[in-house]
């Protein structure tokens, strides 16, 4: 029996074509350039979303440092006496209580400060 792969070869044309949808030029239209250009705008979305939880990470730590601060302490000691307090916060829920709720970092901050004296 012959096989025919028209719907095969159709859907998967169509998939690039979708993803290619808002490039500008040939880029959009034409198969080849469609698939060369979403295979490198996948790949910059794969290192887009490494880089974005970096940005993160540093977002929060640049947040806990001013509240720290605020407080009278620096980011190090602050991240340092609460280890030692055994108190496991992780930073985005500390850089969350700083930005929203100073009130109940300032809580943290002194029960640390406490148990660090």
């Amino acid at each position: 029996m012959r096989v025919k792969r028209g719907v095969k070869s159709r859907k998967r044309r169509t998939r690039i074509l979708q993803r290619s949808e808002g490039f500008r030029g040939r880029a959009r239209n034409t198969l080849k350039m469609a698939t060369e250009k979403t295979e490198r705008g996948m790949q910059h979305a794969y290192a887009g979303r490494r880089i974005k939880r970096r940005d993160f990470r540093s977002l929060w730590i640049v947040r806990i440092n001013a509240a720290a601060r605020e407080n009278g302490m620096s980011y190090s000691v602050f991240m340092s006496a609460l280890k030692k307090a055994n108190i496991s916060i992780d930073r985005k829920i500390l850089a969350g209580l700083a930005f929203d709720n100073p009130v109940a970092f300032k809580a943290i901050a002194d029960s640390v400060k406490s148990k660090q004296a």
